[in-house]
C-alpha cells in the first residue's frame, strides 16, 4: 500500500470519527442567567415587554449602533415583533408569544449568519425589595451547531452577554422606579 493511500485512509478515519463524535453531541442547549433588581416587577417587565426599550439594554443592539431595526406597529406585549439586520450581529427577528403572570416568552429566529430557532423566557419573581429576574434561552443544534459547540460552549459564548443585558435591565428598571439615581 502506498503512502498516499495510507494518508487517505487515515484522513477518512479521522473524518468518520469526527462525524460520529459530532452526531453524539446533545442537540438541546440551555443558557440561563439571573439577577436581583431593586425595582418592582412591573418596572422590570417594562424593559422586556416593550421592544422600544431593548436598545437601552440589549448587549447585541449596543454592539452595532448602525443596526437596522424594525418594530411592529404595537411593539408591546403578545404579538409584538422586533426585526434586526446588522453587519456585526447578523439578521433575525423576535416575537413576544406570551405575557403571563411571572414570565414573558419570546420566539427568537436567526436568519444570518446562520439559521436558528430559539426560545427565550424572562421570569420575574417578586421578592422583598425588588424582583428576581431569570433570562433563559433554549434551542436545538443541528449538525453544524453541534460541531461548533465542540469548540465553543454556547453558555460561554452568550452567557456573558446575558449578564451584561441583565445588569442594564437592573440599572434601567431601578432608575425608572426611582429606587436608584444615575
Amino acid at each position: 500500500m502506498s503512502l498516499f493511500k495510507k494518508i487517505l485512509i487515515g484522513l477518512a478515519a479521522v473524518i468518520v470519527v469526527f462525524v460520529i463524535v459530532v452526531a453524539l453531541q446533545p442537540a438541546e442547549f440551555k443558557v440561563e442567567r439571573k439577577a436581583l433588581v431593586a425595582a418592582p416587577p412591573e418596572m422590570t417587565r417594562q424593559q422586556v415587554d416593550d421592544f422600544r426599550n431593548w436598545n437601552d439594554w440589549s448587549p447585541w443592539a449596543k454592539m452595532d449602533p448602525e443596526t437596522k431595526m424594525t418594530l411592529s406597529e404595537n411593539p408591546v406585549g403578545e404579538g409584538a415583533t422586533y426585526a434586526w439586520e446588522s453587519e456585526k450581529t447578523g439578521a433575525g427577528n423576535m416575537t413576544i408569544t406570551e405575557v403571563a403572570e411571572g414570565h414573558t416568552a419570546i420566539d427568537l429566529n436567526f436568519i444570518k449568519p446562520f439559521k436558528a430557532e430559539n426560545k427565550i423566557v424572562f421570569s420575574f419573581s417578586p421578592i422583598h425589595g425588588g424582583t428576581y429576574v431569570t433570562w433563559t434561552m433554549t434551542g436545538r443544534n443541528g449538525f453544524l451547531g453541534k460541531a461548533m459547540c465542540l469548540f465553543m460552549d454556547m453558555d460561554k459564548m452568550v452567557g456573558g452577554d446575558f449578564e451584561k443585558g441583565l445588569a442594564d435591565i437592573k440599572k434601567n428598571a431601578e432608575i425608572a422606579s426611582g429606587w436608584r439615581t444615575e
